[in-house]
């Protein structure tokens, strides 16, 4: 009797034993196929362990640098003047290659503001540096391919540059004209001729029309003032004032000037330009005080 109670007990203890094996081998599975596409899912999402071009410690700065340099020299010639451009061009060249770098001799074209616009590490050593340029009314790019040199930390061109076109200017959307506080306007455009008076040349009467503890610095008679043109204060609260303020300048001539009243250069007669200012205003009893001045925003009208 007692040997067949142990023989049913252990019976159902093997069953219950391959119940919890079963179970087992059941979560395991599950636990697998929720974390394979999970990890599948990191690995494809996660920062790839090798090294980025751009961090393999490639000169960015001092490689645009070059190429910049470079374009100045490269895109500006004359037929006139072949052997300043070849003697100019060499500092940047392998040795061995033709001196003039592509072009012929003949013709002449100028290209100025050259600035870097982008640079593309291909690896360790070579980079195609792009740099921005304007000649005569069209803005272009020129891609350089440079090489650099590790062990002598020098740069050369390493190819044909190539000209492409600049992207065209953004368009700019429309903006709705602020509230304008004509009240305001009225009472801060005198105070505000008188400021750029001196803003344009006495630096030393433009400290009255500072607020306590700043300094302001003008022209210092580089320009004249004309013409307050135009005055805008948007309507709001508060001490402090913002003040968008169009003025327009005297430009002298550098020319010699000439007793002709109408001239034939007209750069010898004096020019004027507009320029917009974004003023901080504070009052201090009844008078107005600059706290700062700054280029404006864009243009309502655009």
């Amino acid at each position: 009797m007692s040997r067949g109670r142990w023989s049913g007990g252990g019976g159902r203890w093997l069953v219950w034993a391959g119940r919890a094996v079963l179970w087992a081998l059941i979560v395991v599975i599950v636990v697998n196929g929720v974390r394979a596409p999970f990890e599948r899912f990191t690995q494809q999402n996660a920062p790839s362990s090798a090294v980025p071009v751009e961090g393999n410690g490639f000169p960015t700065v001092q490689a645009s640098a070059f190429a910049a340099q470079f374009a100045e020299v490269y895109l500006n010639f004359d037929g006139a003047r072949l052997a300043e451009r070849e003697s100019r061009l060499a500092p940047y060249l392998p040795e061995g290659v033709e001196g003039q770098f592509g072009w012929d001799g003949f013709g002449r074209m100028s290209a100025g503001a050259v600035q870097p616009y982008g640079i593309e590490v291909v690896d360790a050593d070579n980079a195609v540096v792009t740099v921005a340029y304007q000649s005569e009314n069209r803005r272009q790019l020129l891609s350089v391919p440079v090489y650099r040199d590790r062990a002598a930390e020098r740069f050369v061109v390493a190819g044909r540059p190539g000209i492409l076109p600049a992207p065209r200017a953004a368009g700019l959307p429309p903006k709705a004209a602020p509230e304008r506080d004509r009240d305001a306007e009225q009472e801060l455009r005198t105070p505000l001729e008188d400021f750029f008076k001196a803003y344009a040349g006495d630096t030393t009467a433009l400290q009255r029309y500072a607020d306590a503890g700043v300094t302001l610095q003008g022209f210092g008679g580089a320009f004249t003032f004309l013409q307050l043109k135009d005055l805008s204060v948007p309507v709001s609260g508060g001490v402090d004032r913002e003040v968008t303020a169009t003025v327009t300048w005297g430009v002298p001539s550098k020319a010699v000037p000439s007793t002709d009243p109408e001239p034939a250069d007209p750069g010898q007669m004096g020019g004027k330009l507009e320029q917009s200012y974004l003023l901080t205003m504070v009052k201090q009893g009844d008078k107005w005080f600059v706290k700062d001045i700054r280029g404006a925003y864009r243009s309502v009208a655009g």
